[in-house]
């Protein structure tokens, strides 16, 4: 019986390791997206500053692919919280992305 208790205490003590683990993944991967699409920014910020229309087009490339960057990695998580909902999330996710995705692209096309 002491057995038991041990056994199933350290199982719960390894299941919640595991998933402290994974949450430290996550904070991890999401500061450095952080710091590189200010990275992204900083230079399109400086690039922007010096003017011309060729730096201004790779301005606005630069800063729609910051964009991408973090919308795919909040619709990855938002996908991990709505997958295991009824279908009605699930075509509420795929809606919002799509207008996300569109006006992340329409602009780029029209250059404004």
């Amino acid at each position: 019986m002491a057995e038991k208790k041990t056994s199933s205490k350290s199982s719960s003590s390894k299941s919640s390791s595991s998933s402290k683990r994974n949450v430290w993944g996550l904070n991890k991967i999401s500061f450095w997206t952080i710091v590189a699409v200010t990275i992204i920014y900083a230079i399109s910020i400086v690039l922007s500053a010096i003017g011309g229309n060729a730096l201004m087009t790779a301005t606005r490339i630069m800063q729609g692919i910051a964009t991408a960057v973090m919308i795919v990695i909040v619709a990855i998580l938002a996908w991990r919280y709505v997958k295991s909902k009824p279908t009605v999330w699930k075509v509420l996710y795929i809606i919002c992305l799509l207008i996300v995705v569109a006006g992340i692209i329409v602009p780029l096309c029209t250059g404004a």
